[in-house]
Order: structure tokens, then sequence, then C-alpha cells
């Protein structure tokens, strides 16, 4: 059940970012900032409930890896490789700079 509510809360926060935000830039956006949360989750997170309707809900139905794959498939070989490159690079990126941040916070 708390998986499926943050699910559903991400999920339904996707779309929103999509009408600030469009195509595969969109999809950057929200697969980094989804791992930004994540990172942070994962280092500042009390307890399995929390994750469990935070990381394993919210975050994996606001971040795309389905979209993400689609869109490259219909870009040019090399815009589709930097934009392979730059969801991967941004998303470890950004899980590090989640769990410094929050250690920081803490």
């Amino acid at each position: 059940l708390l998986a499926g509510a943050g699910g559903f809360a991400g999920a339904s926060a996707r779309p929103l970012l999509s009408l600030a935000v469009a195509g595969p830039t969109g999809t950057l956006v929200a697969n980094a900032l989804g791992s930004l949360a994540l990172g942070a989750l994962v280092a500042a997170a009390p307890d399995r409930r929390t994750r469990l309707l935070l990381g394993t809900g919210f975050c994996s139905s606001f971040t795309t890896y389905s979209t993400f794959a689609a869109e490259t498939v219909g870009l040019s070989p090399r815009l589709a490789a930097a934009n392979v490159a730059a969801n991967y690079g941004l998303g470890l990126l950004a899980v590090v700079c989640g769990r410094v941040g929050a250690r920081w916070l803490s």
C-alpha cells in the first residue's frame, strides 16, 4: 500500500513536470530530480516504510526509464549517445549529491 500510494503521487507529479519541460529534456530533468531525491532518501530515511513510500513508490514512478529508452531510439545516433550519457551521468551525479547533501544537513 505504501509503495502504491507513493507511486500514485510520483506518477501524478511526472506529467506536471512535462508541462514545464517537454521531450527528452523533460525526461532528463525528471530522472535527475528523482535520482537526487532517491540519493537523499537512502542517506536520510529513518525507516523502511518511508523508503517504501518515497523511494520504491514516488521516485520510481516519477522517473521514467521506458520514456527515456523510447525517446532515445527516436533520436539521431549522435543525439542518442548524448542522451544516454546525460541520463546516466546526471543520474549518478544526482544520487551522489543527494546522499552528500542529506548527510551534510543531518
